[in-house]
C-alpha cells in the first residue's frame, strides 16, 4: 500500500494513506513510499527516491503534475522561512507538529502521485538492497546530536580563522547530514547547513566528544591503493603498503614518505612514466577492463563519463568508496540494537562512538570492516576521549 511519511526520525510517527492521517501508530500493509523514514525500519518497503538514485521530488515530478506540486512546494518552502526566522529547530521536532492537518493531505496526496509515476517509470535498481542500507545508516547519523565541546576553540580565538570557525558552529546545528548521491564517483558529501565534519580543519577537531565513553576509529591503510590490487587480482600485503612498495616495488630506494610521494605522483598522472610502478600496478589493464572510451564502468556498475585522463581516477577513488560504504553498512549491522553507534565518517575512515559495554564486539567490528571483497586490508584503530586526541588501538 503506498504512503507518505512526514519526517525520517524515530519517534516523530506520522502517515498519510488513502486520504487520511495517522499518528503514532503506523498502520499495516506499507508496501511503497518516498523516502526512510527510522520507525519503519523493521518494514520491507520500497523507496521510490532510491530508485531514482536520490533525485528530488521537484525533479522528478512529471509535467501533468507540476502546477499541483508548485502549489505545495511552494508553502513548503514558506513553511521552512518561517521556521527558520522563527528559530525552531527541526532536529530537535517533528515536522508535521508545527503545521496543519490539511497541508499534511495535500502534501501526501501529491508525493503519493509523484512516487506512483517514478515507480511505474524507474526500474528496481540492481544495487537497491545496498542503497536502502546505506540510506539507513546516514538518516540515523543524521538524527544523532554531536557532543559539541566549542570551549576547546577558547585558546585559540586569538586566529581570525578561529574565531570565524566558532562563529559557524554556532549557527549550524550540531548533526551531520551526508549526501550519497550527489558526488558522481560515489563519495559521500554533505548537504547544506550540515556540521562540515568533511572539511573541518584537523585543529579542530577536538571540538567533538563522544556520547558515549569513546570514539573509535578504523582507518584503512593506503585504501586505494590497496583497491587497485585487489582490481589486478592481486593479493593485499598485511604490512604498511607504502613500506612494502619501498622494499617490493622500488627496491628500497629512498624513504617510506618519498614512496608514497612517488606513487600517487604516477597514479593520477597519466603523462607520468615510472617503470617501477607501471610494473607492479599496471594502469593499462584496469583502463581496459573499466574504461570504454567514453564511460567508466566500475565493478559496482557505477557508470561515469571520462576521458582517458581521468579514467583511471574514476575507477579507483569511485570503488574505493562505494567499497567503504558497503564496509561501514557491514559494521552498522554488527552495532545493531547495541549502544554504540555509527558516529560519522571520513573518506576512508569510520568514527564510532563507542559503549564501554561493547567491549566484547571490538574484534568483530575490525573484522568486518578489513575483510572486502577484494581481501583483508590492513586497518589502523584508533580510539579517544575526543576526536582531535586520538590514540592507536591494538585490536586483533
Amino acid at each position: 500500500m503506498l504512503f507518505q511519511t512526514f519526517d525520517d526520525k524515530e519517534n516523530c510517527i506520522a502517515l498519510y494513506m488513502k486520504e487520511r492521517l495517522y499518528f503514532n501508530e503506523p498502520p499495516p500493509n506499507l508496501t511503497k513510499t518516498w523516502s526512510y523514514s527510522e520507525f519503519l525500519a523493521d518494514k520491507k518497503i520500497d523507496y521510490a527516491q532510491l530508485y531514482c538514485r536520490g533525485q528530488s521530488l521537484d525533479k522528478v515530478c512529471p509535467d501533468y503534475l507540476r502546477e499541483d506540486w508548485d502549489k505545495v512546494n511552494n508553502k513548503l518552502k514558506a513553511f521552512y522561512r518561517t521556521t527558520l526566522e522563527a528559530k525552531l529547530d527541526l532536529n530537535e521536532h517533528c515536522f508535521y507538529e508545527m503545521t496543519s492537518q490539511k497541508f499534511l493531505i495535500d502534501y501526501g496526496e501529491i508525493k503519493n502521485k509523484i512516487c506512483n509515476y517514478v515507480f511505474k517509470t524507474h526500474k528496481r535498481p540492481q544495487d537497491y538492497d545496498y542503497l536502502s542500507d546505506l540510506t539507513r545508516v546516514l538518516i540515523e547519523t543524521k538524527n544523532k546530536k554531536l557532543n559539541i565541546d566549542a570551549a576547546q576553540l577558547s585558546g585559540d580565538l586569538y586566529k581570525f580563522k578561529t574565531r570565524r570557525f566558532a562563529k559557524k558552529i554556532k549557527r549550524i546545528a550540531p548533526y551531520i547530514k551526508y549526501d550519497s548521491f550527489k558526488a558522481k564517483t560515489g563519495r559521500l558529501t554533505t548537504r547544506p547547513n550540515s556540521f562540515p565534519i568533511l572539511t573541518m580543519d584537523k585543529s579542530y577537531r577536538k571540538i567533538l566528544k563522544p556520547n558515549n565513553d569513546w570514539f573509535l576509529e578504523f582507518d584503512y591503510n593506503a585504501a586505494e591503493l590497496r583497491v587497485l590490487l585487489g582490481l589486478l587480482g592481486k593479493e593485499q600485503p598485511k604490512e604498511d603498503l607504502h613500506e612494502w612498495n619501498l622494499k617490493n616495488v622500488y627496491r628500497g630506494i629512498g624513504t617510506r614518505e618519498k614512496a608514497k610521494e612517488r606513487i600517487f605522483a604516477w597514479l593520477y598522472n597519466p603523462e607520468s612514466q615510472d617503470y617501477l610502478s607501471n610494473k607492479a600496478y599496471d594502469r593499462e589493464e584496469i583502463l581496459t577492463k573499466y574504461w570504454n572510451g567514453t564511460h567508466v564502468k566500475t565493478c559496482f556498475n557505477r557508470e561515469i563519463e571520462a576521458d582517458k585522463h581521468h579514467a583511471l581516477n574514476y575507477v579507483i577513488q569511485s570503488t574505493a568508496a562505494d567499497l567503504f560504504l558497503r564496509q561501514m553498512t557491514e559494521v552498522w549491522k554488527l552495532l545493531k540494537d547495541k549502544k554504540s553507534y555509527i558516529a560519522f565518517c571520513m573518506h576512508d575512515s569510520l568514527v564510532i562512538d563507542f559503549s564501554e559495554e561493547d567491549q566484547y564486539l571490538l574484534n568483530k567490528l575490525k573484522e568486518k570492516f578489513e575483510n572486502t571483497q577484494f581481501g583483508k586490508f590492513k586497518v589502523n584503530s584508533s580510539a579517544g576521549k575526543n576526536y582531535g586526541k586520538m590514540r592507536r588501538l591494538n585490536v586483533y
